[in-house]
């Protein structure tokens, strides 16, 4: 069964409809939307400060989302996917954006909407990607502009395949979910 646990009296919220993996772990002042996944192995600690995510977001497996003590909360907006084994840490995700396998998202950077981090990118301390582009590489830096294409064909697809893959799960939610 997932850990699910408070911290000093902070217990995580969720909403309807989310998917929690059963050795995934989520603690402290955690707030997630609706239609959210934590998928297998990932780690959502809001212990040190609070991390708070919006509607069909998906932390896929591995993942580790995290904030800095009494400094850089984690706020994620609505419709993002972090790919398996990425760590984001004390930033601000707004809506529609995928963080790719393996990044690295530091304190204090802010990433806007309909934006993709690359696969193994990693962001410094106090990055800000511009709307609609990709960023890639370490440091990552911008490699080009994403097409209305892209962005739906990517960012979109993901998110809305990780509700559907969530489904999959339903009988275990209602189970074990409590």
């Amino acid at each position: 069964m997932a850990t699910i646990l408070p911290v000093l009296g902070k217990h995580p919220q969720m909403g309807s409809d989310c998917f929690i993996a059963p050795n995934a772990t989520i603690v402290g002042d955690v707030t997630m939307g609706n239609e959210c996944s934590v998928w297998f192995n990932a780690v959502i600690r809001g212990d040190v400060h609070y991390i708070k995510m919006g509607n069909k977001v998906n932390i896929q497996d591995g993942a580790v989302i995290h904030c800095t003590y009494q400094k850089n909360p984690t706020e994620i907006g609505d419709r993002v996917s972090i790919g398996h084994n990425a760590l984001v840490h004390g930033c601000t995700i707004h809506d529609d954006v995928l963080v790719g396998m393996g990044a690295i998202v530091m304190d204090r950077c802010v990433i806007h909407s309909n934006s993709i981090i690359a696969a193994g990118a990693v962001l410094l301390e106090g990055t800000v990607v511009e709307s609609g582009c990709i960023y890639a590489g370490v440091p990552a830096k911008k490699v080009k502009d994403l097409s209305p294409d892209m962005i739906h064909g990517e960012i979109d697809r993901i998110s809305n395949n990780y509700v559907k893959y969530a489904s999959w799960f339903s009988d275990y939610n209602h189970n074990f979910i409590k």
